[in-house]
């Protein structure tokens, strides 16, 4: 049997396996915002840890940024607790460093799944990282992507890797074809509306209608609704029948 894309990229990043199954997997990309990445920091603070590697982290305040009122700058956040993770985040950036960091304010930031892809650090074959569950977005660009906890963050940041077990493979093929006027979470519903497994699969998201008709931003809506599913992480394949890469 022909490994899939999934299997490829699992394979060339696995640091080390156990006999249980639990992998060492090698982390590309870390994406990191304000909200998951406080305890992590503070953990690495505690412990006189340092980033393992500062290149492979992209950062942004996303979460809790308000979308008006930027003419008033960090005082046009009313929110205390938002205020405050902002503020802490880039504090913690300061003292930690990161490859790409878009504060409150740049003209860069954004939602940390949209500015990922769009500044060229989502790239085809990567494993990426993300302390938030919509993180199956990055897998529009071929690239296997999934969120992560608050103490698998300051794991990731502290070594680069990750513990993980293989999850299995649930391919999600349609033969529907959709206009192109039609949203792309329209060709969600279907595999959506069933019940998740009791363990979330890797799911490769195949069908001629997905490669045709949707544009790269909504192959991106595509993978970001894998995690409504209960199925994470997942990826692009551009086929046209079922089959291995």
């Amino acid at each position: 049997m022909g490994r899939t894309l999934y299997d490829k990229i699992w394979d060339e990043h696995v640091v080390h396996t156990e006999e249980d199954g639990t992998a060492i997997l090698y982390i590309d990309r870390h994406l990191v915002h304000e909200v998951t990445s406080p305890q992590a920091f503070e953990g690495l603070r505690e412990a006189g840890r340092k980033v393992w590697r500062i290149s492979s982290i992209v950062a942004t305040a996303d979460h809790n940024t308000p979308t008006t009122g930027w003419e008033l700058g960090y005082d046009g956040i009313t929110d205390l607790v938002s205020k405050e993770q902002i503020t802490t985040l880039d504090a913690n950036i300061k003292e930690f460093g990161a490859a790409a960091f878009f504060p409150f304010l740049s003209k860069r930031q954004g939602i940390v799944h949209v500015i990922g892809p769009e500044q060229g650090a989502t790239l085809p074959g990567m494993t990426v990282v993300c302390g938030d569950s919509h993180t199956s977005t990055h897998g529009a660009f071929g690239a296997l992507a999934h969120g992560i906890g608050t103490s698998e963050v300051e794991h990731v940041m502290a070594t680069q890797t990750l513990l993980a077990k293989k999850p299995r493979t649930c391919r999600s093929w349609s033969r529907a074809r959709w206009p192109r006027a039609a949203p792309p979470r329209t060709s969600c519903w279907p595999s959506s509306a069933r019940s998740a497994p009791p363990v979330a699969p890797a799911t490769p998201l195949n069908s001629p209608a997905r490669r045709y008709a949707l544009s790269m931003e909504g192959r991106m809506t595509v993978c970001n609704m894998a995690i409504e599913g209960g199925r994470a992480p997942a990826w692009w394949r551009w086929t046209r029948k079922p089959s291995t890469m």
